[in-house]
């Protein structure tokens, strides 16, 4: 049981447009006196919390970071003194966002932590695209993964791949070379493949191709972080329907 006055909100601040906040969202937002804010937030998101006292703790790979150690140091703090804290995360808090230390965290010094669901960036892509991850006629399910591991390591791919999931790889284009090269080990080379940068933003943009074209067609088309990879047969979909598309227009412009 809480013995401090003030809690802890870890918020899911969507994967990019504020129109993906959800209501309970902007009225944590309306409510909060402190914003920790996330380097993949929408910086505007600080203009729903006028009354708050906002502190930037970013946390991106390749760049200067925040240490986590802080980060959860600055939550109990301010918890401490009676104040709401909202820790505002990129996409949903609960995925890939070490939502997990910080609720431990919490909790270990008895302070109140509630948690605002929110759009992961892996949906958004999907969303982007115009295609479903569980298309029952390619697949029986979705598989979020992150490719990059605490002690650097790479996932077990090959057993990913025969899970016959869609795959969803999250912080993956530092090492999208490596874990191509690997998922052709156990995928055909022909297995639909896209990459979503920026999903669900003003500055989305989308390659679709395939796993044997993924690493070099990702790189020839400039695309870096942060992205969502996706891999399987339902990815196919949005091949079929840009084809579909194409063919329709030419059709126009022959008429």
């Amino acid at each position: 049981m809480s013995t401090v006055k003030g809690k802890v909100t870890l918020l899911s601040a969507g994967p990019g447009d504020l129109d993906l906040l959800t209501l309970r969202a902007a009225k944590a937002l309306a409510a909060a006196d402190i914003l920790l804010v996330d380097d993949l937030a929408n910086a505007d998101i600080v203009t729903l919390a006028p009354r708050a006292r906002v502190i930037r703790v970013g946390k991106r790979g390749g760049c200067k970071s925040t240490p986590q150690a802080f980060i959860q140091r600055l939550m109990q703090r301010y918890a401490k003194k009676g104040l709401h804290v909202l820790r505002v995360k990129g996409g949903d808090a609960l995925l890939f966002g070490r939502a997990g230390e910080e609720i431990a965290a919490l909790r270990e010094a008895q302070i109140s932590v509630d948690i605002v669901n929110g759009v992961s960036s892996g949906f958004a892509a999907a969303a982007g695209l115009g295609i479903s991850l569980t298309h029952r006629d390619h697949c029986q399910g979705v598989t979020f993964v992150t490719a990059h591991m605490q002690d650097h390591s790479q996932p077990d791919w090959a057993a990913l791949a025969a899970t016959g999931t869609t795959l969803a790889i999250y912080m993956g284009m530092s090492r999208i070379a490596s874990l191509t090269s690997s998922l052709l080990e156990a995928l055909p080379a022909s297995t639909p493949a896209a990459v979503v940068q920026h999903a669900g933003s003003s500055q989305e943009k989308r390659l679709v191709t395939t796993l044997e074209r993924l690493a070099t067609d990702a790189i020839s088309a400039g695309l870096g972080s942060p992205a969502v990879i996706l891999i399987g047969g339902a990815i196919g979909e949005a091949a079929e329907f840009a084809a579909r598309a194409a063919h329709s227009e030419g059709l126009a412009h022959a008429a």
